[in-house]
């Protein structure tokens, strides 16, 4: 008996209606009775030679009506599992050839230079001849990178290569290599002069060491311009980072005093009204906010380990909160006693920010809408933002 594809499973299967899963199938395939796949109206084909063997995408087979509904769907399901039902708005789909940040594995196999992303599910990499996902001048600089570790990277060994676009250009960090002496050093100069990199930083184990940095690399959040740390975390995509800023915005209104928790490098601190608190972890991310924001109270703080209490968000008019996937438990046990009436959460996980979610709701909160944000372009990489209101 045939069965026909009904959604897409959290790690990219296609589902039918009695649970059979089926590796890269599309919502509308039909599965034979000999198990051949039928293609459906939201199947399409992939645009890059690498899909399904690279790891950088697992949804190019779908198309955007498809893809946007995985996104809903993940996250009404993890809702569904604490009992709770909100407004699920239209999701945010970044464009292909959008992501300006990305880590690439590099390896040296038969005498040649391998860079690219890994295999799914694996430690091959595959080396990248074309990538849909990556900005333009990011993939620009993959050919010219194998010919220049060509040099760094010694017989059995891999390297990782961060790409990250700064307002100057390409910051470019490469872990696991070495350069020694004056010809190397020498070398890594010309290379980022030659491709107008805005900063090369190489770590051979022992930390980041720039070696090329014409001017302060920075990145430009609420068109402001904000000192970029080596390795900082940076929304995805840019039109990405515009739509959960705008959520936000959405979710808080214009408060007067506000607490940005887990507030990296300022993404939300800066696009908010009023007086505002930031606290972060990283030192180096805090510093560089304090630094574009002096009006900012900047916190140095550990969340997890010491989130702000009841007692100390009592008076805020909102609250915002980005944290990484495990979600803020702790934090948001304060939250959910503190009495501020509207809170702004940001999330990368679906199923921690639903857990998070249904503590606030059992504080009194209501959760008003979310908004689904696929900024990892074909990837089962889910984010969102969400209002919530005492």
């Amino acid at each position: 008996m045939s069965e026909t594809i009904v959604r897409i499973a959290a790690r990219g299967e296609g589902v039918t209606a009695s649970g059979r899963h089926v590796p890269f199938a599309a919502p509308g395939d039909t599965i034979a009775e000999d198990g051949t796949l039928v293609p459906g109206p939201h199947r399409q084909v992939p645009p890059c030679r690498h899909f399904p063997e690279c790891g950088g995408c697992q949804l190019q087979h779908v198309d955007d009506a498809a893809y946007a509904a995985y996104l809903t769907g993940r996250v009404e399901g993890a809702l569904a599992q604490q009992g709770i039902v909100t407004e699920l708005r239209a999701p945010h789909l970044s464009p292909p050839r959008s992501r300006r940040r990305a880590t690439l594995r590099a390896l040296r196999a038969g005498g040649r230079i391998v860079l690219g992303f890994n295999a799914e599910k694996s430690v091959k990499v595959i080396d990248l001849a074309e990538c849909h996902i990556l900005r333009p001048e990011l993939f620009a600089m993959v050919a010219p990178l194998r010919q220049l570790l060509n040099r760094l990277l010694k017989a059995k060994k891999t390297a990782e290569v961060q790409l990250t676009l700064a307002d100057q250009g390409v910051d470019l960090l490469i872990r696991g290599v070495s350069a020694e002496g004056f010809e190397a050093a020498q070398g890594l100069v010309d290379f980022a002069q030659d491709h107008g990199l805005a900063r090369l930083a190489i770590d051979e184990g022992l930390g980041p060491e720039v070696r090329w940095e014409p001017q302060p690399a920075t990145v430009t959040l609420t068109g402001k311009p904000v000192p970029l740390p080596i390795g900082a975390f940076l929304q995805a995509t840019q039109d990405g980072e515009e739509a959960l800023v705008a959520a936000v915005r959405e979710a808080v209104g214009e408060p007067a005093r506000t607490a940005d928790l887990f507030a990296g490098i300022g993404t939300f601190a800066l696009a908010l009204s009023g007086k505002v608190l930031a606290a972060e972890a990283s030192r180096d991310a805090i510093l560089a906010l304090k630094r574009a924001a002096p009006n900012v109270l900047a916190d140095h703080r550990d969340l997890y380990r010491r989130p702000l209490t009841a007692a100390e968000l009592a008076g805020l008019d909102a609250i915002v909160l980005d944290p990484p996937r495990a979600g803020a438990e702790a934090q948001v046990a304060e939250i959910a006693k503190s009495g501020v009436r509207s809170v702004a959460y940001v999330s990368c996980n679906p199923a921690t920010f639903a857990r998070d979610a249904a503590r606030l709701v059992a504080g009194g909160y209501r959760l008003s809408w979310v908004r689904p944000v696929g900024q990892f372009r074909w990837s089962t990489h889910v984010e969102l933002a969400a209002a919530f209101v005492l």
